[in-house]
């Protein structure tokens, strides 16, 4: 299991030109990122409970969630996911979904998925049996990715997150989304066994300091 070290800071829209020109002088766009930028959706499972929802807001020490994502709504590279936090270190297992995959899920066909190869859907599914764990919502937003090769670092910037309310038409690219109550800007820093010294003092800005921030936790705040 790849465990990696991971800071979140919340910023203003105001700080956003201001990290992305401190982080184009150092740092390398991330080749995916065509113009810069990609659009993400994801869409997050969670038990009738909230379990992840309330394990993430009351801090439990370790926890995972399930969600599957694409990217700039294309819908030919889906990915279910799983992320997986203990004491401040976090890790993610993925596999490739197909859309008439994820179009039974959503659909509530599920024989399927015990049989499969990929251990990751087979514990979708047992979760989906045993703990009624469920599509929950969209979550859309954009991200400006960059990276870093001492340190394996990738620090992304993440605005513009919609929820799609208990929408989970994940397959729609037309699907109804509406602006999260929280307009933050999200900065995300992750490395693997030591962040070096030019990108922590770049991430820095006057009265920001490292927190929690779920995008998920800050769509359901409709619900």
């Amino acid at each position: 299991m790849n465990l990696r070290h991971e800071w979140k800071h919340r910023l203003s829209p105001a700080d956003l030109p201001v990290l992305r020109a401190r982080l184009g002088a150092v740092m390398t766009p991330d080749p995916y990122a065509v113009g810069g930028s990609y659009h993400i959706r994801s869409l997050y499972f969670d038990t009738p409970a909230d379990t992840a929802l309330r394990e993430k807001l009351d801090g439990v020490n370790v926890r995972e969630k399930f969600r599957i994502r694409c990217y700039n709504k294309n819908p030919s590279l889906i990915h279910l996911e799983k992320k997986w936090k203990a004491n401040g270190l976090g890790s993610k297992e993925k596999v490739r979904l197909t859309p008439d995959q994820v179009r039974v899920v959503l659909e509530g066909d599920w024989d399927w998925m015990p049989r499969s190869q990929d251990e990751l859907i087979r514990e979708l599914y047992v979760k989906m049996t045993l703990q009624g764990l469920r599509p929950r919502t969209i979550v859309d937003y954009t991200r400006e990715p960059f990276v870093f090769g001492p340190g394996n670092v990738r620090v992304t910037l993440d605005y513009g997150l919609r929820t799609g309310l208990r929408c989970t038409d994940f397959l729609d690219p037309n699907c109804l989304t509406i602006p999260a109550p929280d307009d933050a800007v999200i900065l995300e820093v992750k490395w693997d066994q030591f962040l070096p010294d030019v990108i922590r003092d770049v991430v820095q800005l006057p009265g920001r300091r490292t927190s929690a921030f779920s995008k998920y936790a800050a769509c359901r705040m409709y619900d």
